[in-house]
């Protein structure tokens, strides 16, 4: 019989993943503080490290992180769900070593090469060009690659261990979700129009079903550690978030079809459905919180435990108030692509996808650092818990001023004219917001810092119970 803190191989693989992924989050940190300067002194590094480049590098980091922290939890989770070790662990440890290397390569080249000619020399080795999938096409190849080595891991685990767990199934069908829509986004056509309507049709869809059902399982295996959830109760939400996401998902892309010549009923279908995807996670958690205050509310890890609770509402506040509140046709017409969809990303991911992953670290550290009964907890956790929270909304609200600002002088009064775009930059609304954004910017990064080194430190010396 296993002792509890034993951990499988594929859990100390999840540890590489972790670990990546928050050198990552640093990374994505710093390249977001300098685009945010450069829109207060646009001449900050200048032809050295321009916006757009900074852009790009904050949000594949992003991307890259949130990714590489969703792969560590089923590594971590696996095992325990089958109760054996993963199958094909080699090529498991094969391929984080190679998407390590390749995620240097290409920082490297987007930061030393940057931009290349309109040619297939360009696309294969320096950038792809399309916003959110910049990336090379040979590293597009090492993406499909690596998840099909995690999909062989998770199937093959399952197959071998005969344990038909629904949460697990789900796991494996959003595993083939992830890669399919991935190839998808390598094809192209020189209609812009007909590409920019099936390029949201992979980066909505990856981002906003496949990784909030990715995020469903995940939430599903946290809960069940941390509250001792029932496992009927997350697998029932679970299920409603699988035919909500998918079927609300698709319908809810067409919030996205703006400018770009879509049929206009496209907008109203778009806009009420995209609202409908975070509910069924909401459901669960609270489901769960109150399943747990049933039995007294009784958790041996306070850090996972809170950060999965904001997970729940942040989810609900970011992606669904925050989205709602400009996806509506009415005002999406004039408010599309100001700096309020800035302010509804930053709040959605945050809440939908930082929380998750470091609720997940939490519930991984308490099994490793401390025995059974002993209680995770700190005061450094609580520290950069609520600091983050205040500086996430202290980034997303004066980027929404920005917005309005945007929507009624550059759209809705000037007509999107350049004048009334340069009139709009020039506004006070918009100058004084990027700088209250760049001052919780840099709140936000201490509060990573302070992040980190609790990650480091909690659980070394047990809190009493």
């Amino acid at each position: 019989m296993k002792n509890k803190n034993f951990l499988y191989e594929s859990q100390k693989l999840a540890f590489w993943y972790w670990t990546l992924a928050l050198i990552l989050f640093g990374f994505q940190l710093v390249f977001g503080l300098i685009i945010a300067y450069q829109y207060i002194q646009p001449e900050f590094l200048h032809k050295i490290l321009n916006f757009s480049i900074g852009r790009l590098l904050h949000l594949n980091a992003m991307i890259l992180w949130l990714l590489f922290g969703f792969i560590g939890g089923i590594y971590w989770f696996l095992p325990m769900e089958t109760e054996r070790e993963i199958v094909g662990l080699f090529w498991a440890k094969v391929a984080f070593g190679l998407i390590a290397v390749a995620v240097g390569i290409v920082v490297a080249v987007f930061l030393l090469v940057q931009i290349g000619k309109a040619d297939w020399v360009t696309l294969w080795f320096i950038t792809e060009g399309r916003e959110y999938i910049e990336a090379p096409r040979w590293a597009d190849i090492g993406i499909v690659a690596v998840f099909s080595i995690i999909f062989f891991n998770v199937f093959a685990t399952i197959w071998k261990a005969k344990k038909l767990k629904g949460i697990l199934w789900v796991l494996v069908i959003d595993l083939l979700a992830i890669i399919g829509f991935y190839i998808a986004g390598m094809f192209f056509t020189p209609n812009i129009s007909v590409d920019q309507f099936w390029w949201w049709w992979v980066v909505h869809l990856w981002v906003e079903a496949t990784w909030e059902v990715l995020v469903g399982v995940l939430v599903a295996w946290i809960l069940m550690s941390v509250l001792g959830t029932p496992r009927k109760i997350v697998e029932g939400w679970l299920y409603l978030e699988v035919f909500l996401v998918f079927g609300t998902g698709i319908l809810g892309l067409g919030h996205h079809y703006f400018w770009i010549g879509a049929p206009e009923y496209w907008l109203g279908i778009g806009g009420f459905f995209s609202a409908l995807e975070p509910l069924p996670l909401v459901a669960m958690v609270v489901h769960a919180v109150y399943d747990a205050g049933v039995h007294r509310l009784k958790t041996v890890n306070k850090p996972a435990f809170f950060w999965i609770v904001f997970q729940s509402f942040g989810n609900f506040v970011g992606a669904g108030v925050w989205g709602f509140m400009h996806t509506l046709p009415q005002i999406n017409l004039y408010s599309h692509g100001t700096q309020i969809t800035a302010a509804h990303g930053h709040l959605a991911f945050f809440g939908a996808y930082v929380a998750t992953n470091i609720a997940m670290i939490y519930t991984a550290l308490q099994k490793v650092r401390l025995n059974e009964g002993q209680i995770l907890d700190g005061g450094l956790w609580k520290w950069a818990f609520v600091s983050l929270i205040i500086s996430i909304f202290g980034i997303t609200a004066p980027l929404t001023v920005a917005g309005f600002a945007q929507t009624f002088i550059e759209r809705a009064v000037g007509g999107s004219s350049w004048q009334a775009y340069i009139n709009g930059q020039l506004h006070p609304w918009v100058k004084e917001s990027m700088v209250w954004r760049f001052g919780f910017g840099i709140m936000f990064f201490i509060s990573y810092l302070l992040l980190v080194i609790d990650l480091l430190k909690i659980g070394k010396k047990p809190a009493i119970a």
